[in-house]
């Protein structure tokens, strides 16, 4: 029920975006950080609530990380808003909440069963929690950068594009940090504790590491290389679609260990 309130509050937050955008204000709209804020308590709510339920932290399975990933999503989206004021990009916002919304429509969907059960002995480790968390949030940041990378690429304005270009590199690199803190070395662990060992090239395990090799590469050509504009932006755009394939296309075309 409350992931429903949540799911016609960004449905009205896009609403408010749209309306903004299509008078040619020159200011990003003055509500819709505040709805993204709402969005984000009654789905922690929602979290708390299956957690107590469960008796354990509830983010283990596909309906529960469809809520936290939209979570993570809606809330470094507000703070985005908030930390770039006047210079907020409404195709960012707007990108953003729509990610938010499908995901929160999947969650919804027949195909994702919302019981709340107790995770198996192999998912109770607070390893887990803190890969998955670590994760989902690197993962929000992506998903700005990609958003910011299909701006770069559709714009003409070489400010804008600038301003666009430093939006994809400032997101990549925090999501980078938390993605390689929880994805992968808390996930080794994780997995080492779960079945013995730290890496077993398991079809998730796998197209999560392809997905960190695109945004290393990425880095590179930007650090090293000094290298930016179209190609580099392709890379944000791409890591990002791989990431959601990590994230739910592995789920339902594999199986592995990742698969309960």
């Amino acid at each position: 029920m409350i992931a429903t309130i949540s799911f016609f509050i960004l449905i009205a937050a896009l609403a408010v975006q749209i309306y903004f955008i299509l008078r040619n204000s020159e200011k990003p709209d003055p509500v819709t950080h505040y709805l993204l804020f709402v969005v984000f308590i009654l789905l922690l709510i929602t979290t708390i609530m299956r957690s107590i339920s469960i008796d354990f932290v509830a983010v283990t399975s596909t309906y529960e990380a469809l809520l936290l990933f939209s979570e993570c999503i809606v809330l470094v989206l507000a703070v985005y808003r908030i930390k770039a004021g006047i210079k907020t990009l409404p195709f960012i916002m707007i990108g953003g909440t729509l990610i938010s919304i499908i995901l929160l429509a999947l969650a919804s969907s027949p195909i994702i069963p919302d019981e709340a059960l107790p995770p198996v002995p192999a998912l109770q480790s607070y390893w887990l929690v803190m890969h998955i968390l670590f994760a989902f949030f690197g993962e929000a940041f992506f998903a700005v950068a990609f958003m910011a990378a299909i701006y770069f690429l559709v714009v003409k304005d070489e400010t804008k594009k600038q301003f666009a270009d430093k939006l994809i590199y400032k997101s990549i690199i925090i999501g980078y940090f938390l993605f390689t803190t929880g994805g992968l070395i808390f996930g080794a662990i994780w997995a080492y504790n779960a079945w013995g060992r730290y890496w077993g090239w398991d079809p998730k395990e796998t197209s999560a590491f392809v997905t960190w090799l695109i945004y290393t590469l990425y880095l590179h050509l930007r650090l090293v290389k000094k290298m930016r504009g179209k190609f580099t932006a392709v890379f944000s755009i791409v890591g990002f679609l791989l990431t959601l394939f990590t994230f739910l296309g592995v789920n339902y075309l594999m199986t592995g260990l990742h698969s309960y």
